[in-house]
């Protein structure tokens, strides 16, 4: 007796997600063994199997891109991607990430967090985290952005993460900007979390690292929407603001106007 359709398609569900080391034999296995079944229902597996095999190999390509970078200055031992995220929020602290890449790297999907969603993003943040050769993470508050401006908050948060990194990175792929008092060569490149592997890696780690702790935030100082806004100025953040007045976490120099 053949196998249902039902548990034709089941095969297909367990076959290796893609970026595992089976996942294009499992589909190909799958795709010769199916492929002269005459049931609508088998042919319509068979060729989403085919859809998704095309869908990873257009990734390997564009991840495989991504990559120009660090082909380039592969001369280099220990090339360091860095990036920030919430120049532009309220409340919270700017957060930077730096990440440190195998030579080797396989991690596909790597993109800018803004162009990923959170379960993506949440995703990659443990495989960034289990395969680096190292990560760093720096937090600048919102009383030192009052104190010194956002930029060179974000300059300081940086080099909080440089200096989070063990091994010392020899070359620093920086999304467009170059930081001040690093004496390790740097390349600003501009849009950089969309065109290279470590800047993209580290936009993540920073990225769920600050959305994590805004979403803690929420507890702490319920009514202004942090779990879902983060910080960022939504309309009903700013109404919050101007009922509830500024809590701690406040970048008192961004809410003058609100208050």
């Amino acid at each position: 007796m053949s196998e249902s359709i039902a548990e034709i398609k089941k095969q297909l569900q367990a076959a290796s997600l893609p970026g595992l080391p089976d996942f294009l034999k499992d589909h190909e296995t799958f795709i010769r063994t199916y492929e002269t079944d005459e049931r609508s229902g088998v042919k319509k597996l068979v060729e989403q199997a085919g859809k998704q095999i095309d869908a990873y190999e257009k990734e390997l390509k564009r991840t495989e891109s991504m990559k120009r970078f660090e082909k380039e200055y592969d001369s280099y031992s220990y090339i360091c991607g860095i990036d920030e995220v919430g120049r532009g929020p309220l409340a919270g602290p700017v957060v930077a990430g730096t990440v440190i890449l195998p030579k080797n790297c396989d991690i596909l999907y790597l993109n800018d967090s803004k162009q990923l969603s959170e379960k993506k993003r949440e995703e990659l943040y443990e495989v960034i985290m289990e395969k680096a050769v190292s990560t760093g993470l720096g937090f600048v508050t919102p009383e030192r952005i009052d104190e010194i401006n956002i930029l060179q908050a974000t300059y300081e948060a940086m080099r909080m993460a440089i200096g989070e990194l063990d091994p010392v990175p020899d070359l620093l792929l920086n999304d467009a900007v170059t930081i001040p008092e690093v004496t390790i060569r740097q390349v600003p490149i501009i849009k950089g979390d969309a065109k290279s592997i470590s800047i993209a890696a580290a936009s993540i780690i920073a990225k769920v690292t600050r959305d994590r702790l805004m979403t803690e935030y929420e507890k702490t100082y319920p009514g202004y929407g942090f779990a879902a806004n983060k910080g960022y100025g939504s309309a009903e953040h700013i109404a919050a603001i101007r009922e509830l007045g500024p809590t701690p976490i406040h970048r008192r120099s961004f809410i003058r106007n609100f208050l």
